[in-house]
Protein backbone atom coordinates (compact mmCIF):
# COMPACT_ATOMS: atom_id res chain seq x y z
CA UNK A 1 0.00 0.00 0.00
CA UNK A 2 0.89 3.47 -0.97
CA UNK A 3 0.98 6.14 1.91
CA UNK A 4 0.92 9.47 0.28
CA UNK A 5 1.54 12.10 2.75
CA UNK A 6 0.12 15.82 2.05
CA UNK A 7 1.84 18.90 1.84
CA UNK A 8 -0.04 22.13 2.87
CA UNK A 9 1.54 25.69 1.54
CA UNK A 10 0.91 28.82 0.81
CA UNK A 11 0.52 29.13 -2.94
CA UNK A 12 -0.06 31.61 -6.22
CA UNK A 13 -1.11 30.26 -9.61
CA UNK A 14 1.08 31.50 -12.32
CA UNK A 15 0.13 29.55 -15.20
CA UNK A 16 -2.77 26.88 -15.93
CA UNK A 17 -3.52 24.72 -18.80
CA UNK A 18 -6.47 22.84 -19.84
CA UNK A 19 -5.68 18.65 -19.18
CA UNK A 20 -7.86 15.92 -20.23
CA UNK A 21 -11.56 16.46 -20.64
CA UNK A 22 -12.14 17.94 -17.34
CA UNK A 23 -8.72 18.25 -15.72
CA UNK A 24 -6.39 21.28 -15.34
CA UNK A 25 -2.79 20.98 -15.06
CA UNK A 26 -2.21 24.12 -12.78
CA UNK A 27 1.88 25.66 -11.86
CA UNK A 28 1.82 27.05 -8.42
CA UNK A 29 4.49 29.32 -7.20
CA UNK A 30 4.28 28.09 -3.20
CA UNK A 31 6.11 29.16 -0.35
CA UNK A 32 7.24 25.68 1.06
CA UNK A 33 7.98 23.65 -2.15
CA UNK A 34 8.87 26.45 -4.52
CA UNK A 35 7.56 26.09 -8.09
CA UNK A 36 5.66 22.78 -8.88
CA UNK A 37 3.06 21.60 -11.52
CA UNK A 38 -0.04 19.72 -10.01
CA UNK A 39 -3.21 17.70 -11.85
CA UNK A 40 -6.54 19.05 -10.82
CA UNK A 41 -8.80 16.48 -10.89
CA UNK A 42 -12.38 18.11 -12.16
CA UNK A 43 -11.26 21.57 -12.01
CA UNK A 44 -12.82 22.50 -15.23
CA UNK A 45 -16.38 21.32 -14.66
CA UNK A 46 -19.36 24.36 -13.54
CA UNK A 47 -19.94 22.85 -10.16
CA UNK A 48 -16.51 21.68 -9.13
CA UNK A 49 -15.25 22.86 -5.60
CA UNK A 50 -11.77 23.48 -7.38
CA UNK A 51 -12.99 25.87 -10.23
CA UNK A 52 -12.32 29.03 -8.31
CA UNK A 53 -8.79 27.85 -6.49
CA UNK A 54 -7.45 27.46 -9.61
CA UNK A 55 -8.33 30.95 -11.43
CA UNK A 56 -4.06 32.41 -12.63
CA UNK A 57 -3.44 34.66 -9.70
CA UNK A 58 -5.06 33.14 -7.08
CA UNK A 59 -3.05 33.06 -3.55
CA UNK A 60 -4.31 30.19 -0.86
CA UNK A 61 -3.45 27.87 1.18
CA UNK A 62 -3.31 24.29 -0.63
CA UNK A 63 -2.56 20.87 0.07
CA UNK A 64 -1.38 18.67 -2.49
CA UNK A 65 0.57 14.91 -2.79
CA UNK A 66 3.21 14.24 -4.45
CA UNK A 67 2.63 11.42 -7.33
CA UNK A 68 5.40 9.83 -9.53
CA UNK A 69 5.63 12.85 -11.49
CA UNK A 70 3.31 15.58 -10.77
CA UNK A 71 1.36 16.84 -7.74
CA UNK A 72 -2.14 16.45 -7.15
CA UNK A 73 -4.04 18.69 -5.69
CA UNK A 74 -6.12 17.40 -2.52
CA UNK A 75 -7.66 20.67 -0.25
CA UNK A 76 -7.12 24.53 -0.85
CA UNK A 77 -8.91 27.76 0.72
CA UNK A 78 -8.31 30.74 -1.24
CA UNK A 79 -6.67 33.82 0.55
CA UNK A 80 -6.99 36.57 -1.71
CA UNK A 81 -7.93 35.46 -5.41
CA UNK A 82 -7.02 39.46 -6.96
CA UNK A 83 -9.49 38.69 -9.93
CA UNK A 84 -9.88 42.52 -9.15
CA UNK A 85 -6.58 42.48 -11.67
CA UNK A 86 -8.70 41.60 -14.09
CA UNK A 87 -10.81 44.48 -14.86
CA UNK A 88 -7.81 46.67 -15.40
CA UNK A 89 -5.89 45.99 -18.49
CA UNK A 90 -2.52 47.55 -16.95
CA UNK A 91 -2.85 45.59 -13.61
CA UNK A 92 -3.84 42.36 -15.77
CA UNK A 93 -0.65 42.58 -17.98
CA UNK A 94 1.87 43.77 -15.06
CA UNK A 95 0.28 40.92 -13.14
CA UNK A 96 0.61 38.17 -16.06
CA UNK A 97 4.10 39.84 -16.81
CA UNK A 98 5.08 38.71 -12.95
CA UNK A 99 3.60 35.45 -13.04
CA UNK A 100 5.82 34.92 -16.45
CA UNK A 101 9.11 35.99 -14.47
CA UNK A 102 8.35 33.92 -11.50
CA UNK A 103 7.96 30.74 -14.83
CA UNK A 104 10.59 31.75 -16.48
CA UNK A 105 13.19 32.65 -13.92
CA UNK A 106 12.75 30.26 -11.07
CA UNK A 107 13.62 26.42 -11.27
CA UNK A 108 10.87 23.50 -10.46
CA UNK A 109 11.14 22.24 -5.96
CA UNK A 110 13.75 25.71 -5.75
CA UNK A 111 12.58 27.05 -2.61
CA UNK A 112 13.03 31.04 -1.89
CA UNK A 113 10.85 32.19 0.89
CA UNK A 114 11.65 35.67 0.42
CA UNK A 115 10.74 35.96 -3.50
CA UNK A 116 7.65 34.31 -2.91
CA UNK A 117 6.65 36.68 -0.32
CA UNK A 118 7.53 39.43 -2.62
CA UNK A 119 5.44 38.08 -5.02
CA UNK A 120 2.32 38.31 -2.75
CA UNK A 121 3.28 41.66 -1.56
CA UNK A 122 3.69 43.30 -5.05
CA UNK A 123 0.06 41.58 -6.42
CA UNK A 124 -1.48 43.32 -3.34
CA UNK A 125 0.40 46.53 -3.99
CA UNK A 126 -0.84 45.92 -7.63
CA UNK A 127 -4.28 45.47 -6.81
CA UNK A 128 -4.12 49.07 -4.69
CA UNK A 129 -4.03 52.22 -6.69
CA UNK A 130 -1.31 53.36 -3.85
CA UNK A 131 1.61 53.04 -6.25
CA UNK A 132 3.68 53.59 -9.56
CA UNK A 133 2.93 50.42 -11.51
CA UNK A 134 5.54 50.78 -13.17
CA UNK A 135 8.34 51.53 -10.38
CA UNK A 136 6.59 48.68 -8.69
CA UNK A 137 7.68 46.05 -11.49
CA UNK A 138 10.84 47.75 -11.84
CA UNK A 139 11.78 47.13 -7.92
CA UNK A 140 10.11 43.27 -8.22
CA UNK A 141 12.33 42.59 -11.32
CA UNK A 142 15.47 43.58 -9.55
CA UNK A 143 14.27 41.58 -6.08
CA UNK A 144 14.00 38.62 -8.98
CA UNK A 145 17.36 39.04 -10.28
CA UNK A 146 19.30 39.42 -7.08
CA UNK A 147 16.92 36.22 -5.92
CA UNK A 148 17.80 33.77 -8.93
CA UNK A 149 22.09 35.25 -9.42
CA UNK A 150 21.72 37.89 -11.28
CA UNK A 151 22.56 40.79 -8.35
CA UNK A 152 23.90 43.98 -9.75
CA UNK A 153 26.92 44.97 -7.30
CA UNK A 154 26.59 49.01 -7.01
CA UNK A 155 28.50 50.09 -3.99
CA UNK A 156 31.77 48.82 -5.80
CA UNK A 157 33.23 48.89 -9.01
CA UNK A 158 32.18 45.26 -10.41
CA UNK A 159 35.31 44.89 -12.67
CA UNK A 160 38.20 45.85 -9.75
CA UNK A 161 35.73 46.09 -6.78
CA UNK A 162 37.49 49.14 -5.26
CA UNK A 163 34.84 51.27 -3.62
CA UNK A 164 32.37 53.57 -5.72
CA UNK A 165 30.00 56.10 -4.19
CA UNK A 166 28.37 56.10 -7.48
CA UNK A 167 28.80 55.81 -10.82
CA UNK A 168 27.18 56.85 -14.96
CA UNK A 169 27.94 53.57 -16.15
CA UNK A 170 26.36 50.23 -15.66
CA UNK A 171 27.91 46.92 -17.17
CA UNK A 172 26.11 44.49 -18.25
CA UNK A 173 28.80 41.46 -18.62
CA UNK A 174 29.75 42.16 -14.61
CA UNK A 175 26.43 42.72 -13.64
CA UNK A 176 27.38 46.14 -11.63
CA UNK A 177 28.79 50.10 -11.65
CA UNK A 178 31.99 50.56 -13.33
CA UNK A 179 34.77 53.21 -11.98
CA UNK A 180 36.40 55.57 -13.58
CA UNK A 181 39.51 53.84 -14.50
CA UNK A 182 38.06 50.52 -15.82
CA UNK A 183 37.18 49.96 -19.21
CA UNK A 184 33.37 50.66 -20.27
CA UNK A 185 31.87 47.75 -22.88
CA UNK A 186 28.77 45.97 -22.73
CA UNK A 187 26.95 48.24 -21.23
CA UNK A 188 25.36 51.20 -20.37
CA UNK A 189 25.44 55.14 -19.54
CA UNK A 190 23.07 55.74 -17.37
CA UNK A 191 22.33 59.08 -15.47
CA UNK A 192 23.76 58.85 -11.72
CA UNK A 193 20.24 59.97 -10.40
CA UNK A 194 19.16 56.48 -12.37
CA UNK A 195 22.20 54.98 -10.41
CA UNK A 196 20.89 56.04 -6.42
CA UNK A 197 17.57 55.08 -8.02
CA UNK A 198 18.39 51.61 -8.43
CA UNK A 199 20.59 51.12 -5.18
CA UNK A 200 17.66 52.56 -3.59
CA UNK A 201 15.39 49.98 -5.33
CA UNK A 202 17.58 46.97 -4.13
CA UNK A 203 17.77 47.75 -0.82
CA UNK A 204 13.71 49.01 -0.11
CA UNK A 205 10.89 46.93 0.32
CA UNK A 206 8.31 47.20 -2.28
CA UNK A 207 5.50 47.67 0.67
CA UNK A 208 7.92 51.08 0.98
CA UNK A 209 8.07 52.64 -2.42
CA UNK A 210 4.98 55.33 -1.60
CA UNK A 211 8.60 56.91 -0.74
CA UNK A 212 10.09 57.43 -3.95
CA UNK A 213 9.21 59.59 -6.52
CA UNK A 214 11.38 59.25 -10.09
CA UNK A 215 10.91 61.15 -12.96
CA UNK A 216 10.16 59.38 -16.67
CA UNK A 217 13.99 59.46 -17.30
CA UNK A 218 15.21 57.67 -14.80
CA UNK A 219 12.25 54.86 -15.27
CA UNK A 220 13.14 54.20 -19.05
CA UNK A 221 16.77 53.76 -17.89
CA UNK A 222 16.31 51.70 -15.34
CA UNK A 223 13.64 49.80 -17.38
CA UNK A 224 16.68 49.07 -19.94
CA UNK A 225 18.54 47.71 -16.88
CA UNK A 226 16.59 45.37 -16.14
CA UNK A 227 15.06 44.02 -19.01
CA UNK A 228 19.01 43.45 -20.70
CA UNK A 229 19.45 41.32 -17.59
CA UNK A 230 15.99 39.71 -17.95
CA UNK A 231 16.14 38.99 -21.58
CA UNK A 232 19.97 37.86 -22.10
CA UNK A 233 19.88 35.73 -18.58
CA UNK A 234 16.86 33.31 -18.55
CA UNK A 235 15.62 30.99 -20.77
CA UNK A 236 13.16 32.93 -22.65
CA UNK A 237 12.00 36.33 -22.89
CA UNK A 238 9.02 37.28 -21.39
CA UNK A 239 6.41 37.82 -23.87
CA UNK A 240 4.42 39.91 -21.42
CA UNK A 241 6.99 42.59 -22.74
CA UNK A 242 5.76 43.19 -25.47
CA UNK A 243 2.29 44.12 -24.54
CA UNK A 244 3.58 45.80 -21.71
CA UNK A 245 5.74 48.08 -24.38
CA UNK A 246 2.35 48.30 -26.43
CA UNK A 247 0.03 49.51 -23.71
CA UNK A 248 2.45 51.71 -22.76
CA UNK A 249 2.77 53.62 -26.46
Amino acid sequence: MINLSILETKAVIIKTQDFKENDKLVWFYTEKLGKITAIVRGAKKSKSKFLALTLPLCYGEYMVYKGKNLYTLQEGKIINSFQGLLDNLHKLTFSSYLCELIDIACSDNEINVELFRNLVTTLYLLNTDALDYELLIRAFELKLLKSTGYNLTLDRCSICRKKISSSNYISLSYYGGVCDQCPREHGLFISKGTYNALRFLMNMNVDKLYRLNLNNDIKAEIEKVTTFLICNNYARKPKSLDMLNFIKE
